[in-house]
């Protein structure tokens, strides 16, 4: 009987994560159509090569993607961040690096919107740590690891 509660439980948990993506209206996502990137310079470079690059025309022409170094401050994270994922609305998914996203970790762990979705990625010089992830430690949660 208690292992039928636990995972009665988890699936409800599951269920409850499922039906908020289900409910982003078509709306939310019909128009996300582009990747935004913010990485060094080799990840970022790499990912125009393959053709995500994308400037908006007009006055206020933006760039989805944004080159961090050592000299880059937090603020200019976090205002790319906040750009690709609140003003930009043609912005499908938001790769980041890890050791990137690490500096705006307050940022990452709170954003909780659907779409665009943010997917930690890693960098030629800084491997993969799963135990930073937002979203494997979300799913980490649901499970009740």
């Amino acid at each position: 009987m208690g292992d039928h509660a636990f995972n009665s439980d988890k699936r409800s948990k599951i269920t409850s994560e499922f039906t908020f993506l289900q409910m982003a209206s078509q709306s939310d996502y019909k128009d996300r159509q582009f990747l935004a990137v913010i990485g060094d310079e080799d990840s970022v470079t790499g990912l125009l090569l393959a053709g995500i690059g994308h400037v908006t025309t007009g006055a206020d022409a933006q760039k989805n993607f944004l080159v961090v170094d050592g000299k880059t401050d937090t603020s200019a994270i976090e205002a790319a961040f906040d750009r690709f994922t609140e003003d930009r609305k043609d912005i499908g998914i938001v790769l980041i690096n890890q050791h990137i996203a690490e500096r705006i970790r307050h940022r990452i762990d709170t954003y909780t919107a659907a779409f665009p979705a943010v997917l930690e990625i890693p960098s030629k010089d800084h491997p993969y740590d799963p135990e930073k992830d937002s979203v494997l430690r979300r799913v980490r949660r649901l499970f009740g690891e």
